[in-house]
């Protein structure tokens, strides 16, 4: 029978054979894609996980970038807080300190101006020779209109109108040259210059107190004032020479301690 088969169908035992290669070759495949399968699942959950990884770390970054941010806004928020108080302090100071020179001006000028001189009227002796005639006398001018011109000026300068208080100061000078108050109206002149940055015109108002009046209670300051200016304008030579005048001829005026420590530096 078998013999029979074999004879009816010589071929068959080749085709087993290669059905079998076939089959073989086939699991070979499945196998190969099972591991292609694998491997394409472990690489991409590894690009997952290092994907994940980086948007951590960026994600850290700027929320570090964010807080280093508003730690800036809050510094620069403090900051400008500290610089508007300083700001205010400053020009409140400033404000103090001209109050108090203006007061410190009027304390010292009750204390210069003289009592006027009391004229007591003597009856003419008929039998007695007449006097000689006296020289023509120069117009009195009027203590009480020169003081309210200077209180203008000043009270210009204390409201911190500087240019229209130096103006007011040098029409006083030059209105009243002869005035006990004509010191002080330059004197103030230069400090009204002064605080319009104006150092050369500062000095020119400061050299007429000391030059005219040298005994003055306001010339050691005046000469402080130029050796002031003087550093200002880069001639440190000129000033410590104005520095050291100031103690040769004010040696214990207040003017002069500030000297010293200047000359100290």
């Amino acid at each position: 029978m078998s013999g029979t088969v074999t004879a009816r169908w010589p071929g068959r035992p080749r085709v087993l054979g290669i059905a079998l290669l076939l089959g073989a070759l086939g699991a070979q495949q499945a196998n190969a894609g099972l591991f292609d399968d694998e491997e394409a699942r472990r690489q991409i959950n590894d690009l997952t996980i290092k994907s994940n990884e980086r948007l951590d770390t960026t994600a850290k970054a700027q929320m570090e970038l964010a807080n280093q941010i508003q730690a800036l806004r809050d510094e620069t928020a403090r900051l400008r807080g500290q610089v508007e108080t300083l700001s205010y302090e400053l020009e409140a100071a400033k404000k103090r300190q001209q109050d108090f020179y203006v007061d410190l001006d009027g304390r010292l000028r009750k204390i210069e101006t003289p009592a006027p001189a009391r004229v007591d009227a003597k009856p003419v002796d008929e039998g007695s020779p007449a006097p000689a005639t006296e020289a023509p006398r120069k117009v009195a001018s009027d203590p009480a209109a020169e003081t309210r011109e200077y209180e203008a000026a000043l009270n210009l300068f204390r409201a911190n109108k500087l240019k229209e208080a130096a103006t007011a100061f040098e029409a006083f000078a030059k209105a009243h040259p002869d005035s006990t108050l004509t010191p002080n109206a330059y004197y103030w002149l230069g400090n009204a210059h002064y605080a319009l940055r104006d150092c050369r015109k500062t000095i020119d108002a400061q050299r007429v107190v000391v030059g005219k009046w040298p005994t003055h209670a306001k010339a050691p300051d005046a000469l402080l004032n130029v050796a002031t200016c003087q550093q200002e304008l880069g001639d440190s030579k000129s000033a410590r020479t104005t520095l050291e005048a100031l103690l040769a001829k004010y040696p214990e005026s207040s003017a002069a301690t500030a000297a010293r420590q200047r000359l100290k530096k």
